[in-house]
């Protein structure tokens, strides 16, 4: 009697092992952070994620102005009907350029078009931010219109230290990817999960701000320095220490003291302890993510600053400097 219920258990111990296994799989299935690009080579980064066909259909008409982060910001709608989330500042040419960058090698990011102007129908006369943006006939300087990946909505945001991806290769290589791009605002609220609008799906993960690009590795004295710095960011080396299976990243650099003296003490001691997120990257790692890159065409590059508005010679600098970022990846 025994024998026999011995015989019985062990399909019950099978199926169990079966059912954990596939509820395993479906967790990680379930949950995308990185998905494969397929022909970077063939990849438009001057017209992004949204591709032509997907930009704003203008005329655009105000809907109401957003209050919230540090750059001005209001709600439009397009000619058919479309919400689109625009922003005006030191961010959108720095965020246009560097979401390009980052689509091209397989992370999620928005959809995002830039004007140096913009003719926005039922504008109000006066904002209460970014008023200096703004002309007399209702026309906008330098403002990109924004809206999240197609039939994706935001439910919710995620963290740092504690998510389903950290020590994996793809983790790594965002990490790797916030310092070439210099996106030195690591806030959790910048992070956002994904779903699928009206259907069931895999929920996606992304960094969905990184307007703070392309200029210092961290915040300095003020935001006019800290982000689309070009004097800096191609100053600035990508790798600062080199070790048998690992490097540390120039990035993220030190919040200056000054910001204990001016009531940003919160924001100081965050940064503070995000900096590991520059640290300890395994070569490995950091030579898949460079390894991406590096199929991207210099004429690519140059295309995803053109997007953002800048001129030829301002162009030309940021794309020699991430060349020259990507050569250090690949001289690992």
């Amino acid at each position: 009697m025994q024998r026999i219920r011995a015989v019985r258990f062990i399909p019950v111990i099978l199926f169990a092992a079966v059912l954990s296994a596939e509820c395993q799989t479906q967790t990680a299935v379930g949950r995308i952070l990185w998905s494969d690009p397929g022909n970077i080579r063939a990849k438009n980064l001057f017209w992004g994620p949204g591709g032509d066909e997907n930009q704003p259909k203008l005329p655009v008409e105000f809907e109401r102005e957003d209050r919230g982060g540090t750059s001005p910001k209001f709600d439009v709608r397009d000619a058919t009907d479309k919400k689109w989330g625009a922003k005006m500042g030191l961010e959108p040419r720095p965020e246009t350029a560097a979401s390009r960058l980052m689509w091209a090698v397989g992370y999620l990011a928005n959809e995002n078009y830039f004007y140096p102007m913009l003719r926005v129908e039922k504008m109000p006369a006066t904002l209460h931010r970014g008023q200096q943006y703004l002309t007399p006939a209702g026309e906008v300087l330098n403002v990109r219109l924004q809206r999240h990946p197609q039939h994706l909505k935001r439910v919710g945001r995620w963290n740092w230290h504690k998510n389903p991806f950290y020590g994996t290769r793809e983790f790594n290589g965002l990490r790797v990817m916030m310092a070439l791009i210099g996106n030195w605002d690591l806030k959790d609220d910048n992070n956002a999960i994904f779903e699928q609008e009206k259907k069931p799906g895999p929920q996606f993960y992304a960094v969905s701000d990184i307007g703070t690009s392309m200029g210092t590795p961290g915040k300095s004295y003020t935001d006019a320095v800290s982000k689309g710095n070009l004097a800096v960011y191609k100053r600035t080396k990508l790798i600062a220490h080199f070790h048998q299976d690992h490097i540390d990243l120039n990035f993220p650099k030190c919040p200056p003291f000054v910001e204990l003296f001016e009531f940003e003490w919160g924001f100081y001691f965050h940064q503070i302890g995000l900096r590991w997120i520059g640290k300890q990257i395994p070569r490995d790692d950091a030579k898949w993510i460079g390894s991406l890159l590096g199929q991207l065409s210099p004429d690519q590059i140059r295309d995803a600053f053109r997007a953002a508005g800048y001129s030829q010679l301002e162009i030309n600098a940021y794309t020699d400097a991430v060349l020259s970022r990507i050569h250090e990846l690949n001289s690992l």
